[in-house]
């Protein structure tokens, strides 16, 4: 009922930059949030940004400065601007987002994409 599909990874040389990109579609009501996670090999998910229908940003403290989210939730985008990349930045990226659908508007679930990889080499 509800896809995220991303786009923008691939193989970067460290101090480069890459965007990713978001779209939800499907049967959706209205969206909280969305947001970028990551996760590396043999390491858990964590969050890498946020932003609220509000427009607030959130970020881990491993990337602020570096990376920017921006998007408008009313159009059901998100980006993820990365700049000055480093080694340990490589990851699986994934979006995420808590929306409710027209079917239960009242039941607030969290979605996820596909992912998309992000390499940086030195």
């Amino acid at each position: 009922q509800v896809q995220l599909v991303e786009s923008g990874g691939g193989l970067v040389q460290a101090g480069g930059s890459l965007r990713l990109s978001c779209a939800a579609s499907g049967s959706i009501f209205s969206i909280f949030t969305m947001g970028w996670y990551r996760q590396a090999p043999g390491k858990q998910r964590e969050v890498v940004a946020v932003i609220t229908s509000g427009g607030s940003t959130n970020y881990t403290d491993s990337v602020k400065g570096r990376f920017t989210i921006s998007g408008d939730i009313a159009k059901r985008t998100v980006y993820l601007q990365m700049n000055s990349l480093k080694l340990e930045d490589t990851a699986v990226y994934y979006c995420n987002s808590r929306i409710t659908t027209r079917q239960a508007i009242g039941v607030p679930l969290t979605y996820w994409g596909q992912g998309t990889q992000v390499t940086v080499s030195s």
